[in-house]
């Protein structure tokens, strides 16, 4: 009889890890948590206790030995997904790997060779792609409601001050906000526009003035087809979080972000007395800017049916190659750079 339920071990169980136990939880007809791992013990005994999961695990490798699980959520630090994504694979085992999927062109390498290696499933997790009011303006483009693109943006805007340099302040592994937070903003554009064909960025540091990376980065990016595109990314930025974007195209205008009910459509009209309006048309749509839920979905389901992903480790790859580039280019003063991509 086929397996009904994905066995799954989420690895950090921080505020994160927590959300990925609940969307496993949320999927509970397909998946069920068998294991959890993180250094600390007082989380590790805290999700333990409150979402009934009996094997706990400080030490990762002896987790991955004991086995009895299908599938890996890895929900840690960017500058060991390596470390861990490949252990799991040469273990046969499937990987959930959080966005981002490393910071070097060499660790996501190393990732898709192991995967490849294995035959395994591997999901970047890139949320911005479950996201409700993004997935439906991507549907809007592609059912031609704008036309042609020829210019987009999306920005990542956040305030890191005062949540501590516990979140992705390190100054050994160096961690840029252009591939940390980000990675969001170039995910989006390149679902929806395609793979930029070069960048160039420039970046400073003005909020977080001791942190050891800067803290907010444009790059201008040009798409295929003629589209040209920018990505803002500020983690020192005195407004709610949130992630604007903007797609313009040919014959109308969509304007969306990840916390709004609704998505706003522009189309070009005419009255009867022959004035130009361009009347705005709101579209409603569902509220879920972390929609793990979605993605452990597709995982489980993937895994069970033996079918494709979407947001795959070279989708992970590629976003990544985009966001280092733009930090090379930036530390260029903005020459132009062409994004190594991993191209299967």
């Amino acid at each position: 009889m086929a397996q009904k339920k994905v066995r799954f071990a989420v690895v950090g169980v921080g505020g994160l890890g927590r959300s990925h136990m609940i969307g496993v939880n949320n999927n509970s007809d397909i998946a069920e948590i068998t294991a959890i791992c993180d250094v600390s013990e007082e989380f590790l005994q805290k999700r333990g206790d409150e979402f009934g999961v009996e094997r706990r695990y400080t030490d990762y490798y002896e987790m991955i030995k004991d086995g009895g699980f299908d599938c890996v959520i890895l929900a840690t630090p960017d500058y060991i997904h390596k470390e861990h994504a490949v252990a799991a694979c040469e273990a046969g085992i499937h990987v959930l790997c959080e966005k981002p999927l490393a910071q070097t062109v060499e660790d996501c390498n190393a990732m898709i060779e192991a995967s490849e290696k294995a035959g395994v499933k591997f999901m970047t997790g890139q949320v911005c792609r479950k996201a409700p009011g993004f997935m439906k303006a991507k549907e809007l483009v592609e059912q031609g409601e704008i036309g042609d693109l020829f210019y987009v943006e999306s920005e990542y805007a956040h305030d890191y001050q005062f949540l501590g340099k516990a979140w992705r302040w390190d100054p050994v592994h160096l961690r840029y906000s252009i591939i940390g937070g980000g990675c969001h903003a170039i995910d989006l554009l390149r679902w929806i526009a395609g793979d930029p064909e070069k960048v160039m960025a420039l970046a400073n540091r003005k909020v977080l003035t001791d942190w050891p990376v800067d803290d907010c980065t444009v790059a201008i990016m040009q798409f295929p087809n003629n589209v040209v595109g920018k990505i803002f990314c500020g983690i020192g930025v005195k407004r709610d979080y949130t992630m604007r974007t903007c797609l313009y195209g040919t014959k109308g205008t969509i304007i969306c972000d990840n916390r709004s009910p609704e998505i706003t459509l522009f189309r070009h009209a005419i009255t009867d007395n022959g004035q130009h309006i361009y009347p705005d048309k709101k579209i409603p749509v569902d509220v879920n800017n972390h929609n793990v839920t979605a993605e452990i979905k597709d995982m489980a389901e993937a895994i069970l049916n033996d079918t494709p992903l979407e947001c795959t480790v070279y989708e992970g790859a590629n976003t990544v190659a985009v966001g280092i580039a733009a930090v090379e280019s930036a530390a260029k003063g903005g020459e132009p750079v062409a994004p190594r991509y991993y191209k299967k």
